[in-house]
């Protein structure tokens, strides 16, 4: 194992309409490699991503640890990206996200033309779900999994191009100046427990590609 494992740090960044408990089995699994969990929790509707990233900076400023990793869900990619763009010193570290929607989501393209659909949503269109988050800065290692097993509550909104992992399509988590991409069949929630994932999320945590 890795020597300086014990060094580094892992903050998981959760989607929209969780509160990072959604992550607790990725975030154990994630322990027994010997990184250090951290679980950053925000309001993904009441505040924009934006102003989260503020939130998620301080957040890191509190970790001692040298190396700090992120493995982001949905949403949560997107915070990320504003984080990179608005607070752009920030530690090493590689991240890895779950089933964004990097090219913005067909899924709340649908649902913000509807009155409910723009309440569920909130803040969370802006600059992110309906695109224009930041571009991808360079120097930082990005893996993106995209799930393609069709299950979830994107079953019941028309229009998500497939293939999809129910709510997010595969060609929506694409990025320029990613280091790698992959597909598992799993849905858009299977993505933080399959054991697959983790697998791959660990691999590419270690070494900056995945297993192919």
């Amino acid at each position: 194992m890795d020597e300086h494992v014990p060094e580094e740090t892992i903050i998981l960044v959760h989607g929209i309409w969780m509160n990072g408990l959604d992550m607790g089995l990725l975030g154990k699994r994630l322990a027994a490699e010997g990184f250090q969990i951290h679980r950053f929790r925000y309001s993904s509707v009441r505040t924009s991503p934006s102003e989260n990233a503020g939130k998620l900076d301080c957040f890191t400023q509190s970790i001692a640890a040298p190396v700090i990793h992120f493995v982001c869900h949905s949403l949560g990619g997107l915070v990320l990206r504003h984080l990179l763009h608005d607070c752009p010193k920030q530690k090493p570290g590689r991240i890895v996200t779950l089933g964004t929607p990097h090219q913005s989501s067909s899924a709340a393209r649908q649902l913000s033309r509807i009155a409910p659909g723009r309440l569920v949503l909130g803040h969370s269109v802006e600059h992110a779900l309906l695109g224009g988050a930041p571009s991808w800065p360079g120097g930082r290692e990005l893996g993106v999994i995209a799930g393609t097993l069709r299950m979830g509550m994107g079953m019941f909104i028309p229009g998500i191009p497939t293939p999809s992992d129910g709510t997010v399509a595969v060609a929506e988590t694409i990025l320029a100046g990613m280091k790698d991409h992959i597909t598992l069949p799993v849905s858009h929630l299977g993505l933080l427990l399959s054991y697959r994932v983790f697998r791959q999320t660990a691999y590419f945590l270690r070494h900056g590609v995945f297993n192919h």
